[in-house]
């Protein structure tokens, strides 16, 4: 087979999962999200943000569950459980949002390898979905 057909074949494939480790940068708050494999699935943290930047000490005060709302914002885990899915998808996790303390069900979707569409639902139609971009 020739390089050419095999570029061909490898530029059509879809990303795999393993495009998804690694920090990045959400759309808003210019957060960095450190994700990383937990056993079988994936899980994020926040590594910072420009609120942690601002008060390094930032709380999850919002949090639904008053027991964690003196738990720090840096170093929590923000994405959790996402299995692997088709195409390199990463479905049924779970994203918590520290700016209104809920938790909503979700999909990371890689775009390349410096770009993802992350996507938390309330329930299905009620969704938002972010593009991150990969911190080299």
């Amino acid at each position: 087979m020739s390089l050419l057909l095999i570029g061909a074949l490898l530029a059509g494939a879809p990303a795999t999962a393993d495009t998804v480790i690694g920090r990045w940068k959400t759309e808003t708050l210019n957060a960095i999200v450190e994700i990383s494999r937990c056993g079988a699935s994936i899980c994020g943290k926040v590594v910072t943000s420009d609120a942690i930047r601002a008060n390094p000490s930032l709380k999850d005060a919002k949090n639904s569950d008053e027991k964690l709302r003196t738990r720090p914002v840096q170093g929590m885990l923000m994405l959790s459980g996402f299995a692997p899915d088709k195409d390199g998808v990463w479905a049924n996790g779970q994203v918590y949002n520290a700016e209104d303390g809920h938790t909503y069900s979700g999909r990371i979707t890689p775009v390349g390898s410096d770009r993802l569409k992350l996507r938390g639902c309330v329930f299905f139609p009620l969704c938002k979905t972010q593009t991150w971009t990969r911190v080299r």
